[in-house]
C-alpha cells in the first residue's frame, strides 16, 4: 500500500515510490509505439536527451509522426538561437484543420455545468457548427490576422468560436467573465479587437451571475469593435438592437481553412497583470500543434478512446491546453460551475458519471479534496491524474494513490502562459515518487542554474531553458522591437531563457518545483522556497490557506512572517501557534520558524488562482497597496488591506 498523508503532525518522506509502470502499462504507451517507429531502443533519458541535443531531428519527427495537416516546405527546421529563433520556414498550416480531423462519427466534445445540464457533440457535429460561426464571422468583415475576443465561460460555444477564427488564420483571445470590466479592458484593449463575443452571466457555487452591464462597459472601452455578439446565459435572446449568437451562426457553409506560416499567431495570452499591464504572449499555430501533440499524446498518454478532463476557465491556459485534446484525437470534457459545488468531490463525481480517463485539476484541489476527506468511487476508466497551478507536496501524492486509485499515473506538471504547456512533468515510462515530478519533458532543455549560470544537479536553482521550444511566444503584441520579451526571459542570463521558478534536478533526471524564485526566503545565507512552508503550514486541520513572506532586502535579513487563514470555527490559540512553529522547525529547520504568525481573513490570489507573494511582500515594505497590486487582476482584492503594516 502506498503511504498515507500522517495525521499526527509528521510528513510523507519526498521520494517515496508510489507507483510504478507495469510492462502492460509501458508496451501500451503512445510514447513506446513513438519509440519504436523512432528505431530508438534506449530508456526515456535517452529519448530526451536526444530531443534537446538534436531539436531539429525531434521536431521534425512530431510533424512526421503525426501525420501534421499542412506543408512543411523544404526551409530550415531551426533558423537562428534565442530569443530570435524561428521554426519550419516555408511551412503552412492551420491548428483548426488538424484539431478537426477525424471520424465525423466519433464523440469529441462533452459539456457539463453545475446545473446538471449536458451536451454532447461529434466531430462532425462540432465541424458543422464551426463552419456556421465562421460564415458568421465572415459576415462581419473579420479575416485573417483580425483579432476576436471572447468574454465567456468554460462552454461549447467559446470552443466553437475559437476554432472559427482559428480556421480563418484570425487571432483569439479570451478572459473569463468573473473578470472585471477594468482588468478585461487591460487585456483587449491592446490587441483591438474586430469582435467581441459575450455572455450576458454565467453561474457559479448555484449563484446567477449578472454581467450585461459589464459587457456594455467593457465594448464601450473598445473602439475598435465593429461588432458584439451575445451569448444568453441568464436571459433569453440578446438585447435590443445587438446581435446574437444564434444570428452569429445562422447560415450554413462549407468549412474551409486558411493555412497560414508556422509561426503565425494563433491566439493571445496575458500574464497575471498583479504589479502592472498583463503581457500579451502571443503564440503561432505550428509552435502549439507540435507542442501539444507531444506533450498530450505521450505525457498524459492520450489519444482515440480517452475522455480528457481539465478543470479550468477560460481566462487560464489551461483551457487552451485541454482543447488541445482535439489534436490528439480524444474527447474533451467541457465543465463551467464550481469545483465544490454542491460538495469538495463535485469534480471527482463529474468524472465517474463521464467515464473521465484523464483528470486534470490544480493542485488547491487535490489539497482541498484529502483535507475534506474526500474518498471518488467509480473512476473505473481513470488512467491519469494530472495536477498543476502550485507544487503538489509528497501528502497530495500520497493521497492520491490511497484515496482515489491506486494504479493511476499521477503528473505533476509545471510550466507557465508563456509556453502553453509544461516543462516538467510525467510520462508513462518512469515510476512516481511522493512530491517529485518524474522527467523534465520531451524537447524541454531544462538545466537549473546557480547565481553564476553554472549548470547544477541536486541543489535549488533558477529554472532555465537553454535551447528554443517551438511553443514559446512568437512575440508580446505592441512590442515591434522585441524588447518587452527579451527583458522578460533573457535579460538575466543571455541567449538562456530564465522562467522564474525555483528547481531542484536530481541525478535521476527528477524534479522538484520550490515556487517562484523572485519570491524567495533568504534566512542566514539559505535560500528557501515558499513551496516547502505551505507543505507544512497547511496541512494542519486549523489552516484553510497561509502566504509566507520573507521581508529582507539588500543583504539585509528581515522579518519572517506567515499568514494564516483559519478554517471555520478555527482559531489561533496559543497551542496551535506552538505545533505550527515546532512542526516547521522539526520537519524544515530553525530558519523556517516565522517571527510572528498573524490571522487574516484570505490569502490574496490572481484571477487563476495563484498566490501574491511578491506583490504582498511590496506593502509589508511599504509600498500602497494601489501601486503594489492591481485590484482588478485579483480574484479577491478586498484582502490585500489587511497586509498593511501596522502603526
Amino acid at each position: 500500500m502506498p503511504p498515507k498523508p500522517r495525521k499526527d503532525g509528521g510528513m510523507v518522506e519526498e521520494g517515496a515510490l508510489l507507483w510504478e509502470p507495469t510492462p502492460e502499462v509501458v508496451r501500451a504507451a503512445r510514447i513506446t509505439r513513438y519509440m519504436e517507429w523512432l528505431g530508438r531502443t534506449g530508456d526515456y533519458e535517452d529519448v530526451w536527451k536526444w530531443s534537446v541535443e538534436s531539436p531539429a531531428d525531434f521536431w521534425t519527427s512530431i510533424w512526421d509522426y503525426f501525420g501534421v495537416v499542412g506543408t512543411r516546405g523544404d526551409g530550415p527546421v531551426i533558423r537562428g538561437t534565442m530569443p530570435d529563433a524561428e521554426w519550419f520556414a516555408g511551412s503552412v498550416l492551420n491548428y483548426a484543420e488538424n484539431a478537426l480531423r477525424g471520424h465525423p462519427g466519433r464523440t469529441a466534445v462533452i459539456f457539463r455545468n453545475e446545473s446538471g445540464g449536458r451536451w454532447q457533440y461529434s466531430l462532425g457535429e462540432l465541424r458543422d457548427e464551426v463552419a456556421r460561426v465562421r460564415a458568421g464571422l465572415v459576415r462581419l468583415g473579420v479575416g485573417r490576422g483580425d483579432r476576436v475576443a471572447a468574454y465567456i465561460p468554460n462552454v461549447p460555444e467559446a470552443l466553437i468560436a475559437f476554432l472559427a477564427t482559428a480556421s480563418l488564420g484570425a487571432i483569439w483571445s479570451s478572459c473569463s467573465p468573473d473578470f472585471g470590466a477594468p482588468s478585461v479592458t487591460d487585456r483587449f484593449a491592446q490587441i483591438e479587437p474586430k469582435v467581441l463575443i459575450a455572455v450576458d452571466g454565467y453561474r457559479y457555487n448555484g449563484k446567477p451571475y449578472d454581467r450585461s452591464e459589464v459587457v456594455r462597459e467593457i465594448a464601450a472601452k473598445l473602439p475598435s469593435l465593429g461588432a458584439t455578439v451575445w451569448i444568453p446565459v441568464l436571459r433569453e435572446g440578446a438585447p435590443e438592437g445587438a446581435l446574437s449568437w444564434d444570428e452569429l451562426r445562422a447560415e450554413t457553409a462549407p468549412l474551409e481553412f486558411e493555412r497560414v506560416p508556422f509561426g503565425h499567431p494563433l491566439w493571445v495570452l496575458y500574464s497575471s497583470g498583479t504589479t502592472g499591464l498583463p503581457k500579451p504572449i502571443v503564440h503561432g499555430h505550428g509552435g502549439i500543434v507540435l507542442e501539444h501533440l507531444k506533450s498530450l499524446s505521450f505525457h498524459q498518454d492520450l489519444g482515440e478512446g480517452d475522455v480528457f478532463f481539465w478543470y479550468t476557465t477560460t481566462g487560464w491556459m489551461m483551457w487552451n491546453y485541454l482543447i488541445g485534446g482535439l489534436l490528439a484525437g480524444s474527447t474533451i470534457l467541457l465543465y463551467d460551475g464550481s469545483a465544490t459545488h454542491p460538495g469538495t468531490d463535485a469534480l471527482w463525481r463529474l468524472a465517474a458519471e463521464e467515464g473521465v480517463t484523464y483528470f486534470g485539476t490544480g493542485a488547491p484541489y487535490i489539497l482541498a479534496s484529502m483535507k475534506a476527506g474526500v474518498k471518488p468511487q467509480g473512476l473505473d476508466r481513470l488512467r491519469g491524474v494530472g495536477s498543476t497551478g502550485s507544487p503538489l507536496p509528497p501528502e497530495g501524492f500520497a493521497w492520491v494513490y490511497s484515496d482515489v486509485k491506486p494504479d493511476v499515473q499521477l503528473g505533476s506538471f509545471s510550466g507557465g502562459t508563456d509556453v502553453c504547456t509544461g516543462f516538467v512533468g510525467a510520462v508513462p515510462l518512469l515510476p512516481v515518487r511522493a512530491g517529485v515530478i518524474p522527467c523534465r519533458c520531451l524537447g524541454a532543455s531544462v538545466e537549473s542554474f546557480d547565481p553564476a549560470g553554472a549548470s547544477i544537479v541536486g541543489e535549488v536553482g533558477e529554472l532555465v531553458i537553454t535551447r528554443p521550444m517551438p511553443s514559446m511566444p512568437v512575440m508580446f503584441w505592441n512590442d515591434p522591437s522585441g524588447d518587452r520579451y527579451r527583458e522578460s526571459y533573457f535579460a538575466d542570463y543571455p541567449g538562456i531563457w530564465r522562467h522564474g521558478d525555483w528547481i531542484k534536478i536530481l541525478p535521476d533526471g527528477g524534479c522538484v518545483i520550490y515556487g517562484r524564485s523572485d519570491s524567495t526566503l533568504n534566512r542566514g545565507g539559505v535560500r528557501m522556497g515558499t513551496s516547502e512552508f505551505y507543505r507544512v503550514v497547511e496541512r494542519f486541520d486549523e489552516i484553510a490557506d497561509s502566504l509566507v513572506i520573507d521581508t529582507g532586502q539588500l543583504g539585509q535579513e528581515g522579518r519572517l512572517l506567515l499568514f494564516v487563514t483559519l478554517t471555520e470555527g478555527a482559531e489561533l490559540s496559543d497551542e496551535l501557534v506552538s505545533r505550527l512553529r515546532t512542526a516547521l522547525r522539526t520537519e524544515l529547520s530553525p530558519r523556517h520558524v516565522p517571527d510572528e504568525i498573524r490571522v487574516v481573513p484570505g490569502i490574496p490570489r490572481t484571477l487563476s488562482g495563484k498566490k501574491l507573494e511578491v506583490p504582498v511582500r511590496k506593502i509589508l515594505l511599504g509600498t500602497p497597496v494601489e501601486k503594489a497590486a492591481n485590484p482588478d487582476a485579483l480574484a479577491n482584492p478586498e484582502v490585500l488591506s489587511h497586509f498593511v503594516p501596522r502603526q
